[in-house]
This record gives C-alpha cells, structure tokens and sequence, in this order.
C-alpha cells in the first residue's frame, strides 16, 4: 500500500469561486485532505467559465476542483446557512476547517464559527486589505506591473495572461492552512487568517524589490520587453522562424555564449573601446543593446536545430518558444510522471498534472472532479451523522442541492 499523504485527516471545507481559493483547495487536495467544496445550488459564477467543451462543460472548473467533494446549499436561506456552518465545525480531529473567498459574511465569519468550534480554522481570501472586491486584473493594475511590461516603444500598460496573483494567493493560503493546523495541534487554537490578494501583489512586488528600489534609489523600474532586467537575456529568432529565449546571467554563461557564436572578437573590441566588462552583470544589461545586435545575426544565419545543438554543448540557459498546442503535440505529458490519465466524467479523458513537488519520489495527484452537488446527502450523513429522514427534508425543502441530470 502506498505511504499516507502528509495532509491525510484534514477535513476542509471550501466556500468559494474562481482561481485562488479553489487552487488552495485542490492543493490540499492533493496534499492528502479531504476537502469539501460548497457552492451556491446551480453553481457559482465560475461554473461555465472558459474553457468549455462543445457541450458546455467547463474544462477550467473541472480542472481546479479535481479530487473534491461537492455540495450544494441554498446560501441565501437561513437553513442553507446553517446547514454549511454545521459542516465546517462539525467534530473530528482534523476538522474545522474553512478557505472561503466569500467575503464580509457574517456567518461565515471566525467570530461566528468559533462559538460553534472553538478550535475551528478560518482562511479568508479577501480583494483589498479593507475587504473591498478586487480580482487579479484590477489587483495587477494597480500594482505597478503592467507599466513595465511589454516592449519599451509600447504605448500605455500590457497585461500578463497568467493570473499570477491569484495563484500565489492560493498557494498561500495553502501554506496558511497548513500552518494554522500546525498551531492548533501545539496549543489547542484555532487560527482567524485574512489573506488580500492586494497584499500578496504587494509583498512579492517588495520581496522582489520593485517597491524597495524606488524607496532606496528613487527610481522605477524601467520597461524592458523580453530583456531580462540587471544582467543579459534576449529572445532571438533564427533563420526557419524559430525563436529562442537566450539567458547569460553568469560570466561563464556570457563567455560561453560569445564563444559558440564565435564573436569573441568582436565583444573583446566592444568592451575595449567602450572600457566595460562583460562579465559583470551592470555592464551587460547596460549595453544589451549592442550585444543583443552582435549576437541577433548568428541566429538569424542558424536553423532552430543548429542553434539547439550548438547551445546544448554549453552552460548557456536557453530554450525555444513553444505553444500548448506544441507541448501537447511533442509527447512531452506523456513522458513526464507529473502527468497521468484522467478519466472526467462529462469532460473526456486527457493527461492531468498532479502535484508539482514529489514526496519520496512520487507525484501526488487526485482523481476527477465532481458532478455540481453530487456529494451533498452523502456528506451531511457522514459529518452530521444525519438519517435520511433529514435529509431527505433538507432537498424537499430546497436547502440541500442535488446533481444536475
């Protein structure tokens, strides 16, 4: 048999939508936890978003629940309400666990829950700090990012396509959970966590100092397209259209690059006549410019395979642009244990990532996610240890959700 997941006997219950906190959830998910998502009865508003299959089922939801349980609960009702406050705090060892994004509810709210469960865990992704709504986009623009990206000739902010925030928030809040839990095995307290996803943007904006070097240096960071700010990296294209992600930010890696392109030369006469080194990092993103020209023609006389070839006998960092749709066609899922069969009910069959990280040399992955509201009568039984009769009045009454035929 295999080894225990190290989040085995957690039990998380999840009221949310969207990106960050159902990506915390499928990572405790894959981590070991039983985690339970509760959505409003019909879904809430990520239930048909984009990606869809041709039927209009949504790839992306099936994506960031895989591995849950799923309820539905009248939200709006008192019933409803209470139905899920008894499923957070219902009693286990490793229950009382919430990760919600529903913010400002007050009975959703740790004071709330705490005098149901004393010891109960709340994790609480919010937008802004004052608990106002934000989303990455908004959280994104307001954070200083889109105004460096993108070429410098540029006319206004360019937006990134990853949602980044929201993925760091949900990996956060994963890392606070486990925390949280950590805390409460010590001392026997529950944890009221706050996490705004305009906090994590800003953190990371001032771990990475984008923040710090204007407060130290008095400057922005500049727009810089597909350089790499403070040492040397460019993207070139070589003679079949390939293009290829050139990276030096070691002097080995700039004394090999000028080497196989055999402009040894023509850098020596460069930092020569204009008394810099090359192998400092200042001096090679100050002149980028000059190196990026020197540099552009060797791999515009080159094919994609010629220059993977010659760049693969040396330190330098490379690799060539490619599109999913290559990724996928390139037999790379199929190759790499990360991935494996996945077999989603009204999706299809495709090859699913599962946890990044390996424990004792496995992947740690779930198995597919569930129909809307399929899991409801089956979870009230086993937490709430509620007979059918119960139950049965909770889905009479319209507090209690059941799958869509």
């Amino acid at each position: 048999m295999s080894a225990p997941r190290p989040l085995a006997g957690l039990r998380v219950v999840e009221v949310s939508s969207f990106v960050a906190s159902p990506l915390c959830g499928l990572t405790l998910s894959q981590l070991g936890a039983e985690v339970i998502r509760v959505d409003p009865i019909g879904g809430a508003g990520d239930k048909n978003r984009w990606p869809v299959t041709q039927a209009g089922e949504s790839i992306y939801w099936a994506g960031l629940n895989r591995g849950k349980r799923s309820v539905t609960c009248d939200l709006r009702s008192p019933e409803g309400r209470e139905l899920v406050q008894r499923l957070i705090t219902a009693p286990g060892e490793g229950g009382g666990i919430l990760v919600t994004n529903a913010g400002g509810r007050g009975w959703l709210s740790h004071e709330t829950l705490s005098a149901l469960r004393p010891d109960v865990i709340t994790v609480q992704i919010l937008g802004k700090r004052d608990g106002s709504a934000a989303v990455d986009y908004t959280v994104n623009a307001a954070t200083g990012f889109p105004l460096i990206t993108g070429s410098p000739t540029h006319d206004g902010p360019a937006n990134h396509v990853l949602p980044a925030w929201d993925v760091a928030c949900g990996l956060y809040a994963a890392l606070a959970v486990a925390a949280a839990v950590r805390k409460r095995e010590a001392t026997g307290q529950g944890s009221a966590v706050d996490l705004p996803l305009s906090d994590v943007a800003l953190a990371l904006a001032g771990h990475l100092s984008y923040l710090t070097e204007v407060q130290i240096n008095g400057v922005e960071r500049e727009a810089t397209g597909n350089a790499v700010y403070g040492t040397y990296g460019k993207d070139f294209r070589t003679s079949d259209g390939a293009r290829f992600m050139v990276v030096a930010l070691t002097p080995r890696h700039m004394r090999d690059l000028v080497r196989v392109t055999g402009r040894t030369e023509v850098v020596a006469a460069l930092e020569s006549s204009l008394g810099v080194d090359f192998s400092t990092d200042g001096d090679r993103y100050r002149y980028r410019e000059l190196l990026d020209a020197v540099f552009a023609t060797w791999f515009a006389e080159h094919t994609a395979a010629e220059v993977e070839a010659a760049l693969s006998g040396t330190s330098v960092l490379f690799d060539r642009y490619r599109g999913f749709a290559e990724i996928v066609a390139g037999g790379e899922l199929a190759d790499n244990p990360l991935f494996s069969p996945l077999d989603q009910p009204r999706i299809g069959t495709y090859l699913a990532a599962g946890l990044p990280a390996t424990f004792d040399g496995r992947h740690l992955s779930t198995g597919p996610a569930p129909a809307l509201g399929a899991d409801g009568a089956a979870v009230v039984r086993d937490l709430l240890g509620a007979p059918d009769e119960e139950i049965d009045a909770l889905i009479d009454g319209g507090h209690l959700g059941v799958p869509s035929p």
